[in-house]
This record gives structure tokens, C-alpha cells and sequence, in this order.
């Protein structure tokens, strides 16, 4: 009976000490987590802050402004370039996005979904391409924009980026968990081959397009060294170089500059919280169940 007790008391105190190291982990967790939104939330809640100061705040070490206004807000709008910049990039980001979920999708499809002679090889081959750097390319595509006179134009921004090797490869995970016993279904019924892409397989890999969605937006909307040497007119000038060039000509306006930033993020937050579930659901790539 003694050595029971015995055995019982070690086991609740065994349980105890688990119960508190696994306590003591997760506080840990969360106050490195937590550690870490700060750090990142807080600069962006200051450029949102310094936005609303007038010029004379900028310099007095306040966090939030004491005398709010919307006066930095009309300038940047009414008085620079910032909202033609915003409409090509708006245009240039929309354009390429679309392109590459269509493009990128049927790609992804074809290679999942039919056997041809060569199907792997043009795999590998498309693969490989994710390991050219992107600085490598720049020299061919300026040239190949010059000669077929792309210079200045929202073609020239936008062609590098029609279709996209890692997008390929992510449609192809995706279309391979779709069941071929549905598109048999679907033949059987007299649908056509780009229906079943259409209105099957685009159907059951919602998650995959908006992450694919998400990731190419944000890539066109942030790109910055192909526009900037493809387009020297200043109406072509999409919002992360007109930003460049915005800060040169503010100088030490830094509620300007705040103020331009901050509106440039507004469509990304507005992406992402229209996706946010999908696109969680497609970086974990979760599969279909047949």
C-alpha cells in the first residue's frame, strides 16, 4: 500500500511539473509572438500617425498627432503625380494578376491532368527557370521592349510577368488532387476539355487561386526595378517608383511622405482581407478528397 501511495504521489507530482513546463513553453510562445507583432505593428502605426501631423509635429518626438488633419492627404492627391502612379500601378498589378491566374492555372491543369509525350521534360524545363535571376533577364527584356517599341507602355510593365513558373508549380499540386472520376463525369455528360478546366477544375482549387492571387499582387503592386527602367515618361511611373521619385522632390516632407505610403497600402490590406482565409488555406496547401 505504501509503495502505491508512493507511486501515485510521484505520478501527480510528475503530472504537476509537465503541466508547468508546458505553461511555462506557451507563455514563452506567446510573449515572443507577441514581442514580435509589436515590433512590426508599431513602425506602420507611426507612418499612419506621422500622416495626420502637420509639418510642424514631424520634428517633436510625438507618436500621435496633437493637432490632426487631412491637409496632407489633399496635397498628395491634388498637387503631385501620386494618383496617376497609383492608377498604373493599379492597372499593371490587376493585368498581370489575372494573366498568370489564367494562364498559370490551364498550365497547371494540362501538366496534372493529361499524359503527352514530353509532358515531364517541359516540367523540369519550366522549373527551371526559377533559377535564372531575375537581374539576368533585365538586359534581354530592355532590348526585346525597345525593339517592338514596348518602351512607355503598360505592356512593357506588365509582359515579363504574363505567366509565372512558380505559379505553374502550385497549379499543378492543386489540379492533381482534383478527381479524375469528376472530369470522366463530366466528359461523360458532354462536357468540352477547357469546360472541365472552366467550371470543374478552377472550382475545386479556390484556394490555390487566391493565394496564387494574393502573392502576384503583391509582387506587381511592390515591383520596382523593371518599371523603373522600362518607363522614363513620368505618367507611366508606377506607385513604388513615383514613390521614389516623391521622396527626392519632398525632401524632408516626411507627412508627406508618410501620407503617400500609407495610402499605397490601402489595396493590399483590402486583397488580404478579402482572401485571408483562402489564402491561409492555400499555403497549406491542403488536398481534395476525392
Amino acid at each position: 500500500m505504501a509503495v502505491s501511495a508512493g507511486r501515485k504521489t510521484r505520478e501527480i507530482v510528475y503530472g504537476m511539473g509537465l503541466r508547468r513546463s508546458e505553461a511555462l513553453v506557451q507563455a514563452t510562445s506567446y510573449f515572443f509572438l507577441i514581442l514580435g507583432g509589436v515590433t512590426m505593428v508599431v513602425p506602420f502605426v507611426w507612418m499612419i500617425a506621422t500622416s495626420f501631423k502637420p509639418a510642424s509635429e514631424i520634428y517633436m518626438g510625438n507618436f500621435f498627432p496633437q493637432a490632426a488633419t487631412f491637409e496632407n492627404y489633399r496635397e498628395v492627391i491634388l498637387k503631385t503625380l501620386f494618383p496617376r502612379c497609383y492608377l498604373n500601378s493599379f492597372i499593371c498589378a490587376t493585368l498581370s494578376t489575372l494573366s498568370v491566374i489564367f494562364f498559370d492555372s490551364l498550365v497547371g491543369y494540362t501538366l496534372a491532368k493529361y499524359d503527352f509525350p514530353g509532358k515531364n521534360v517541359i516540367f523540369v524545363l519550366i522549373l527551371s527557370t526559377l533559377m535564372v535571376p531575375t537581374e539576368m533577364l533585365i538586359i534581354p527584356w530592355y532590348i526585346m521592349s525597345v525593339n517592338f517599341h514596348w518602351a512607355d507602355t503598360y505592356w512593357g510593365i506588365i509582359f515579363p510577368g504574363v505567366i509565372t513558373a512558380t505559379g505553374i508549380f502550385l497549379m499543378r499540386q492543386f489540379m492533381s488532387g482534383v478527381p479524375n472520376e469528376l472530369l470522366d463525369a463530366g466528359r461523360i455528360d458532354g462536357v468540352s476539355e477547357f469546360g472541365l478546366y472552366w467550371r470543374v477544375a478552377l472550382q475545386l482549387t479556390k484556394p490555390a487561386l487566391a493565394a496564387l492571387f494574393i502573392f502576384n499582387f503583391l509582387g506587381n503592386w511592390n515591383a520596382y526595378i523593371w518599371p523603373l527602367i522600362v518607363s522614363s515618361a513620368r505618367e507611366m511611373l508606377t506607385l513604388p517608383v513615383g514613390l521614389g521619385f516623391f521622396s527626392s522632390e519632398a525632401s524632408a516632407d516626411w507627412h508627406l511622405i508618410m501620407t503617400a505610403n500609407t495610402l499605397s497600402v490601402v489595396p493590399l490590406l483590402t486583397v488580404f482581407a478579402i482572401f485571408q482565409r483562402q489564402i491561409i488555406q492555400g499555403i497549406a496547401l491542403t488536398g481534395l478528397k476525392g
